[in-house]
């Protein structure tokens, strides 16, 4: 059981990963909580940010609630198994990360206030967990889509590590990396906390605040 534990915090390598599917295992429709379209498509006008802090979901109930979100989903990226299953992502044995996909509207809401959200929802010093939740899948990631993006994760990565490293907290173990493919979570996974008020949410944060200027922003 030990070993198991240990494996499930270390990368697996693409040699290694489970071999997955060449079809998508699920469509998820609608949005239980904003009513719009869960899909890979982002609507004209629109842009898409993609965030790993954890359990996805305690995090995908944090965007939807922000004002200019269109849409948010759930599902797995940064690994090598193709259209991976829940199961599967679990074992540690796809590379995956439990990620949320957020599409908004950037004259509503800018990406630095998305990332003020990333960083002070959950705790970006704790490497391959997030609270009790422990292996590779809940890592610390923002998955950018254009160089204006990565500019901004990476300024307000120096930016916050500074004010943790102030409050005591080890330094950021967060990865900032080009998005890659995102699979759709099943569907029961989607907006998870909505279906299941009661249900488990490990997600929480540092109580230090993220220095992120007002207005619009990069988007």
């Amino acid at each position: 059981m030990f070993l198991f534990q240990r494996k499930k915090m270390e990368m697996v390598s693409e040699a290694d990963a489970l071999p997955g599917r060449d079809t998508a295992i699920t469509n998820p429709g609608t949005h239980t909580v904003l009513g719009t379209k869960m899909a890979h498509e982002v609507p004209e006008g629109l842009e898409q940010a993609m965030f790993g802090m954890g359990c996805f979901w305690g995090v995908e109930r944090i965007f939807w609630k922000l004002p200019g979100v269109h849409s948010t989903m759930v599902g797995y990226a940064g690994g090598y198994t193709p259209n991976p299953t829940y199961e599967e992502v679990c074992t540690g044995m796809t590379g995956h990360n439990e990620v949320v996909r957020v599409v908004y509207d950037p004259a509503v809401i800018s990406y630095e206030q998305l990332l003020k959200t990333f960083w002070e929802g959950h705790d970006p010093t704790q490497g391959m967990r997030q609270g009790n939740d422990a292996g590779t899948q809940y890592r610390s990631g923002i998955y950018t889509f254009n160089d204006a993006q990565a500019e901004a994760a990476r300024r307000l990565r120096k930016a916050y590590s500074e004010e943790l490293v102030q409050k005591g907290y080890d330094g950021i173990t967060t990865e900032i990396v080009p998005a890659p493919t995102f699979y759709f979570a099943e569907e029961y996974h989607q907006q998870y906390l909505n279906k299941n008020p009661g249900g488990y949410c490990g997600i929480g944060g540092t109580g230090v605040t993220c220095p992120v200027g007002t207005g619009v922003g990069v988007s």
